[in-house]
């Protein structure tokens, strides 16, 4: 079974040379590299990674391109987008998948100004670009947004849209931070959107095997299916060892069947990516 993690930040230190740009604090006070991240790989028996370039170190792909170049079989990288580019700059994407490991686009919208800039129509060039260019989107959205994400999809059947982390509030945890998943479930009517399973032991007060967590992973199971469910770890901020976020899901759900695994664990997202 091939294991392909959806989303991992990698980082380099803020020097004179390459400064941080982004603002925000990082997962770790130390950088994770992409080295330090292909051994940990190695020791879970976890395949392939979905490299996401960190917010904190600003619009920068350089490192994560660098890692796919000279590991191809093992990273590929959902991109970043400067914001000045992203709110006025038709053309952005043409050719954006010719660049060697880039898979894709990644846009944190995570805040309380998602419906004004997702409103707007200013974006509307990127939507229509993206789908074009079959460049695909991952998305961090707050679960009260979620609907404008349904109006983009139902816009622009083509278009695949990746919802991060269940639209889940990384300060709210168990029934609290799941109080309104139905929300994001309803989108899954539209087969051109997909759901990372990802990060979700940060999102719970239980301990491993996280059975607090099943029975909303087996509601978005029925609702998107094995093959629009992606795992993923979101490795530096995990609170467990990486091997343990590959047995919650290979080894502790007991109603997912060896083929449902073989999708959520590593062949859905290279197929809905494009990963050979």
């Amino acid at each position: 079974m091939l294991i392909v993690d959806s989303q991992v930040h990698t980082w380099a230190a803020s020097t004179p040379e390459r400064p941080w740009s982004g603002g925000g604090e990082p997962h770790r006070a130390a950088p994770f590299t992409n080295e330090a991240l292909l051994k940990e790989m190695n020791a879970a028996g976890v395949d392939r990674a979905v490299l996401v370039p960190p917010g904190w170190e600003g619009s920068r792909n350089d490192l994560a391109l660098a890692a796919a170049r000279e590991h191809p079989d093992r990273f590929a990288v959902m991109g970043r987008i400067a914001p000045q580019v992203l709110s006025k700059s038709k053309g952005a994407l043409i050719g954006w998948r010719k660049q060697p490991g880039m898979l894709g686009l990644r846009l944190a919208m995570n805040v309380a100004k998602a419906p004004e800039i997702l409103g707007s129509g200013k974006l509307d060039w990127l939507w229509a670009e993206a789908e074009a260019e079959g460049v695909a989107l991952m998305m961090l959205m707050c679960m009260e947004h979620v609907h404008l994400v349904d109006a983009i999809a139902a816009k622009h059947p083509q278009l695949k849209i990746i919802m991060d982390h269940f639209a889940l509030d990384g300060h709210k945890r168990d029934a609290e931070a799941f109080a309104h998943f139905d929300q994001l479930l309803a989108i899954a009517r539209r087969p051109n959107v997909a759901a990372k399973a990802s990060a979700l032991p940060c999102y719970t007060n239980d301990v491993y095997p996280f059975r607090a967590l099943h029975p909303y992973i087996r509601r978005a199971y029925d609702a998107f299916g094995p093959k629009r469910l992606f795992w993923g770890t979101d490795l530096s901020r995990s609170p467990i060892p990486y091997r343990q976020q590959v047995t919650m899901f290979t080894e502790e759900i007991p109603w997912l069947n060896a083929q449902d695994k073989e999708w959520i664990m590593g062949r859905g997202v290279c197929e809905w990516l494009g990963w050979a």
